[in-house]
């Protein structure tokens, strides 16, 4: 079966979502990254940034944790209450193997899902970049053939 990405009609959510974009603030970087040596936006500095402007246009988040074959997956939904929604799906990434390992992929995948999918930016540019650090992501062909037959 076919998972959809996001209801019939969206008008209704992509106009709440214009009025509820014009009323974000950038998220303040008010976390510290140890390893880095950069500041951030957490996860709930990104909430308190979004949760007024989003109830005040009628729009909900919802994040569950689910699975792709063997991959644990994050899947975002952005609802409104007309009924209209769109969601992603994003691959959870834990460094250990551990439940704090899977917490912390968990609560950064969260964030990061959030900002993308209601256009919330933070203060300046990410540290790792100014910094000159790159980040090499590691291409799971299975993984994407596996999102991909959700959605085709």
């Amino acid at each position: 079966m076919m998972e959809q990405m996001q209801s019939e009609q969206i008008n209704e959510l992509a106009s709440a979502m214009a009025k509820m974009q014009g009323e974000l603030e950038s998220a303040a970087k008010s976390s510290e990254n140890p390893y880095f040596k950069n500041k951030y936006a957490d996860l709930s500095t990104v909430w308190e940034t979004c949760r007024t402007p989003m109830s005040k246009n009628g729009l909900a988040l919802m994040q569950q944790i689910n699975y792709v074959g063997d991959r644990t997956v994050l899947i975002t939904t952005l609802t409104h209450n007309s009924g209209q929604w769109m969601r992603s799906i994003a691959p959870i990434i834990a460094t250990k193997q551990d439940a704090q390992g899977m917490g912390a992929g968990i609560t950064y995948m969260r964030r990061y899902a959030m900002c993308a999918i209601l256009g919330i930016t933070q203060d300046d540019d990410d540290g790792n970049t100014a910094s000159g650090v790159t980040v090499k992501i590691n291409h799971d062909a299975e993984l994407c053939e596996a999102i991909d037959s959700l959605v085709e």
